[in-house]
């Protein structure tokens, strides 16, 4: 006879602490007298989709994944890592147990939407409940909308509201850790390994956990700088809810305005994703900026990629992105405005790069900031503010330190000559622009 469970399914929420979803479904358990099976899957899709043998990210992911499975052993339970499709894993979990309920927090791309309408409809047909949960920003979907229930698409009217949302419903800490014992008891399952997933190890560097209030409290002042450690450089835990977005806003809201307006910024950007999920299918946010002529200069386009258009400060955000997956936010606006508005090339290339090379890659939020640089986005930078970056070097690293650290050829001959000279990009990319924009 198969076992009645409860499952729980981890996807961007990879921890045991003030998990959303996961608290509901223990909790569920101790009242109705079940145990809850917790599971990963290794999206087969996805990963095919990764050309690096050495994705950062996977890496990453299957690190966190084996701390947590290392926890869960040590309790005697286990949690249940497949490696294949949703649908396939699913089909093969109903078959195993009696499933009498399916717990997960919510996703809000449109592919992630259309795979858990999938899984949501195969549970459902069994006679099972799919529950679903808020839990990687702070205000999901319609919660902050116009006073005539239309979504916001400039950020300071949004970030207002949201802020008078966040007095009357001050988010609480779900005390999911506190629950583990009604996880299913269990014997360790092997977690498959990165090569059994097609992958190898990387040479990953991820900041820990533990952020620094300093560092909040002078991150208004100290943030734009590269060379310095200015930011938390929590993104990455963020991206995979390796911490709670609740706990963070909730310690730091009287700490730094300018950091707590970062929080709000991740939820206006998955707001603009569910509501207007067109942009995720490579559609500018402001229709008339599809018409714009773009040169996409291939040759230009590697150049840019690698980190030798012969402009310092992009080439050495380049660089940092490729060893490490990382990019400091300043220089993530500076080589955006380079590729689109000095290259002129399309800002959908960058964000396909951005996609294969950054580890805290999301969706929405990378979407958001290429069609910010580009001028197609909603609240975008007007799309004759050119970012010069010989000024952007003098102020945010005059001392070159960063650009050196990246950059050890610098001033030698084997240092590239510029692939085009600012002043001309910046009337070239003008005129293309209002050709495109003319009423």
């Amino acid at each position: 006879m198969k076992e009645s469970v409860f499952i729980f399914w981890f996807r961007r929420d990879l921890r045991f602490e003030d998990n959303v979803g996961l608290y509901h479904a223990l909790y569920q358990a101790k009242l109705q007298g079940h145990k809850v099976l917790p599971i990963f899957i290794f999206d087969k899709i996805i990963l095919s989709q990764q050309t690096e043998l050495k994705d950062k990210r996977v890496d990453f992911i299957h690190r966190t994944i084996t701390q947590m499975q290392t926890k869960l052993v040590a309790k005697g339970k286990s949690m249940h890592v497949i490696y294949g499709t949703p649908l396939e894993a699913f089909e093969k979990l109903l078959k195993l147990y009696d499933v009498k309920a399916v717990y997960t927090n919510h996703d809000y791309g449109p592919k992630a939407n259309e795979r858990d309408n999938a899984i949501a409809k195969l549970v459902e047909n069994i006679g099972a409940n799919y529950h679903h949960f808020k839990d990687q920003v702070i205000f999901e979907k319609d919660e902050v909308l116009k006073d005539d229930g239309k979504p916001y698409t400039i950020y300071t009217p949004y970030a207002n509201k949201w802020r008078t949302v966040w007095t009357k419903q001050i988010p609480k800490i779900h005390p999911s850790a506190k629950l583990l014992d009604y996880f299913l008891d269990s014997k360790p399952i092997a977690v498959p390994t990165l090569d059994v997933i097609g992958f190898e190890p990387s040479e990953l560097v991820v900041p820990p956990i533990n952020w620094n209030e300093h560092t909040v409290k002078k991150y208004t002042d100290q943030r734009n700088f590269p060379a310095i450690k200015g930011t938390t450089q929590l993104s990455v835990h963020l991206r995979f809810g390796t911490i709670s977005v609740r706990q963070l806003a909730l310690e730091t809201q009287s700490l730094n305005s300018t950091f707590f307006n970062e929080l709000i910024w991740r939820d206006f950007y998955h707001m603009i994703l569910w509501h207007f999920p067109q942009v995720a299918n490579g559609k500018s946010f402001k229709a008339q900026y599809d018409f714009i002529e773009w040169r996409n200069n291939e040759a230009e386009f590697e150049a840019w990629c690698e980190g030798r258009t012969g402009y310092p400060i992009v080439d050495a955000g380049m660089r940092e992105l490729n060893a490490t997956g990382f990019m400091h936010n300043r220089v993530r606006m500076i080589v955006a405005s380079f590729l689109t508005k000095h290259l002129l090339i399309d800002w959908r290339w960058g964000e396909a790069y951005f996609a294969q090379k950054l580890l805290d890659f999301d969706l929405a939020a990378n979407n958001g900031g290429w069609q910010w640089a580009s001028g197609s986005g909603c609240d975008a930078a007007p799309y004759f503010r050119v970012f010069n970056p010989r000024l952007q070097t003098e102020k945010f690293d005059k001392d070159l330190k960063y650009i050196r650290k990246w950059i050890p050829e610098l001033d030698t001959p084997s240092y590239p000559k510029p692939i085009v000279v600012h002043e001309v990009a910046r009337e070239r990319v003008l005129a293309a622009y209002a050709k495109a924009l003319k009423p």
